[in-house]
Parts: structure tokens; C-alpha cells; sequence
């Protein structure tokens, strides 16, 4: 059965006032905050029961939201990521809760259409999946490049002339605990950080296989105040 790993331990700083006393994943679309809506669309169209949240900035806020999941018909367990220093670190702290099972992990203000959970974990192959958004603006994020048959061949980060086959890294991904071999290795990024985006790279150079797979609806990152405002003045 699928595990999901969600990275909930940020603050959000380009969120304002809106995050002075709350983590990001916990800001509310449409009276719900983002993270529930994360859960509960796994729990209902991937079938995931069994969540491992990793939190930090503010923590007990989540904490006290969700309790042990079981109000919402889920197990939860928190991993407290106590240094912020990047994303590639972070998700060792579920290393061994994950087992020998695949896992989906994900960002915790990333919003979909919670259909596309299952459709991503239909396309599980080989090392794993990596969900991508098409017609983003590639300079803001993750360029994915692909292959004739849709494996990554290489990930380059805020790409002004990006390959062609290129899509937007969505911050979705259905893994195998293999992963962790190539987290472990990381060194810091020149922006002093640990990137997890390194990870996979190490890992299709040392032979790994990702399959790129598109969303087939809606994505968004809920980013700043602007694309909450829209997504809460929306019916």
C-alpha cells in the first residue's frame, strides 16, 4: 500500500503576515488549510492511510490540527525537521518508517486535482515517477528533460533557454526507498542548501530510471498572498 511523505516545515516567507503564526501548509483554501486538502485527497484517491509530516516552523500548529489523523481516517506520524537547510535532508527523517516501501512525497502547498494521485501512482515504473506541469514558466522553477520514451535525463533548475521536452518539476513524486542512498551523498548548493532535486539527478546518473509524468489537470503552487487570493476568489 502506498506511504505519503509531505514536507510541511517551512514558513512561507513570501506569504507575509499570513505566516506569522502559522507554517504555510497550514493557510486556508476555501476555509480548509492546504495540508488537509493534501491528505484527504490522497487518502481518497490514492488509497494512502499511512502520512509521515515533516514539520518545523510552528510545528504545534499542525500537530494540534491533525492529532494521530485518526478524525480523518488516516495514521499520521511528524518528523521535525529542526534545522531549515533545504529539502534534500528532510525526508531521511521518514527513512525508516518508509521501510521497504514506495512512497509518494510531496510539498505541502501543492495543490491538485486529487484524481491525478492515483493517475500518478498508475504510472509507477522502475525507480520511480515525477510528476510535471506543462506551459509553466520554466524560469521559475525546475526544467524536467525527457527522453523519446519519457524517462528524465537530466533536471535543470530556472532554465532561460530549457532543452527541448522539457516540463515543469510539479513537486510530486512516487519513490522507493532507494532514494535514500543519493539524499545520504548530498553536499550543499551554492545557495547553502541541501537540495532534493540533486538526489534525483545523482540518481539517473548512477543509472536510476524517473519517468516523467504530466499532469492531466489542475496545478497549483500556492506561492504567495496573490495566488491564494485567486484561488479563494474562485467558486
Amino acid at each position: 500500500m502506498l506511504k505519503a511523505v509531505i514536507l510541511a516545515a517551512g514558513k512561507g516567507t513570501r506569504m507575509g503576515n499570513l505566516t506569522a503564526t502559522l507554517p504555510k501548509p497550514m493557510v486556508q483554501v476555501h476555509d480548509k488549510p492546504i495540508l488537509q486538502w493534501i491528505i484527504e485527497g490522497l487518502r481518497d484517491h490514492a488509497g494512502v492511510k499511512q502520512f509521515f509530516v515533516i514539520i518545523g516552523y510552528q510545528g504545534d500548529v499542525i500537530r494540534n490540527h491533525f492529532g494521530d489523523g485518526s478524525k480523518f481516517a488516516v495514521s499520521i506520524t511528524y518528523g521535525v525537521q529542526e534545522v531549515q537547510d533545504g529539502t534534500g535532508k528532510a525526508p531521511e527523517l521518514a527513512a525508516s518508517w518508509i521501510g521497504r516501501d514506495r512512497f509518494l512525497m510531496t510539498y505541502g502547498d501543492i495543490l491538485i486535482e486529487p484524481t491525478d494521485y492515483g493517475y500518478l501512482n498508475g504510472k509507477f515504473a522502475k525507480d520511480g515517477v515525477i510528476a510535471l506541469k506543462a506551459g509553466e514558466d520554466l524560469s521559475k522553477g525546475g526544467a524536467v528533460v525527457l527522453d523519446t520514451e519519457d524517462w528524465m535525463i537530466d533536471l535543470i533548475e530556472k532554465s532561460t533557454n530549457p532543452p527541448r521536452n522539457s516540463y515543469y518539476n510539479a513537486g510530486i513524486y512516487i519513490l522507493t526507498p532507494a532514494i535514500f542512498e543519493y539524499t545520504r551523498a548530498l553536499e550543499k548548493s551554492p545557495r547553502g542548501e541541501y537540495e532534493f532535486t540533486d538526489a534525483l539527478k545523482h540518481c539517473i546518473q548512477k543509472g536510476g530510471k524517473l519517468r516523467g509524468v504530466q499532469l492531466r489537470k489542475s496545478w497549483v503552487d500556492v506561492r504567495d498572498p496573490g495566488v491564494l487570493a485567486s484561488l479563494n476568489a474562485r467558486p
